[in-house]
């Protein structure tokens, strides 16, 4: 008999938000059955989905049997919560503020600047062509890498990862950015620590299996 999976994850193959949430499903050992809402084709504006989440953004969690969750840094604590090996956050609450502090920087401040839906505005309303929409996406990802450079560089509690030896959701959210730089092929600047950290990164099974470009959906290289 086929195992059931954890939970079902709507998602779209190459946003940062949606790998996050692979990424920590990976790291817990849980399944998904992904459920493709085509962000390119505007599903994520169609009824049946605005039904699951009113906002119209990717990821939503569904777990049989209760309301959905949204919002990926939400759905990682969860996640966490509910299943705590391994742990996501540090022990102590410095620790905890930092790892939240860093994830922040990269889904708060600097992923909400280069979505679609910013991208389709830009274009659309503000009337940038395809150089000046890029030159807007290299921008604020210039900035923002370069100030959690200047963080993780200068930080004592910087380790292996992020936050000392162990995964985070720091680590997770570093990745959800840099593999999206990759699939819009936007190199990453004289950030050393940045570099070292995702190539460790990289090198794990549960971050390698989420690669968007590894998803169904993907294009074909």
């Amino acid at each position: 008999m086929t195992e059931q999976p954890d939970f079902e994850l709507y998602g779209f193959w190459r946003t940062s938000a949606t790998y996050r949430v692979r990424v920590a499903l990976n790291l817990k050992g849980l399944t998904a059955r992904e459920r493709n809402i085509d962000l390119d084709a505007g599903e994520q504006l169609g009824e049946a989905f605005l039904k699951i989440n009113p906002l119209g953004a990717i990821p939503a969690l569904v777990e049989k049997g209760h309301p959905p969750l949204t919002e990926s840094l939400a759905i990682l604590e969860f996640i966490d919560e509910t299943h705590p090996a391994p742990p996501l956050l540090p022990a102590d609450p410095h620790g905890r503020a930092r790892v939240r502090s860093i994830a922040q920087m990269l889904a708060a401040d600097t992923h909400p600047l280069i979505t679609p839906r910013v991208r389709k505005y830009l274009a659309g309303v503000g009337g940038f062509d395809d150089a000046a929409v890029r030159a807007w996406l290299v921008h604020w990802f210039d900035t923002g890498l370069a100030a959690v450079e200047r963080r993780l560089a200068s930080e004592a509690a910087t380790g292996t990862f992020c936050h000392g030896d162990a995964i985070s959701i720091a680590d997770i959210c570093l990745l959800s950015i840099t593999a999206t730089m990759q699939v819009l092929k936007i190199p990453v600047k004289d950030a050393p620590t940045i570099d070292r950290i995702v190539a460790r990164c990289e090198a794990l099974e549960a971050f390698a299996k989420a690669d968007p470009r590894l998803q169904a959906g993907a294009p074909k290289a």
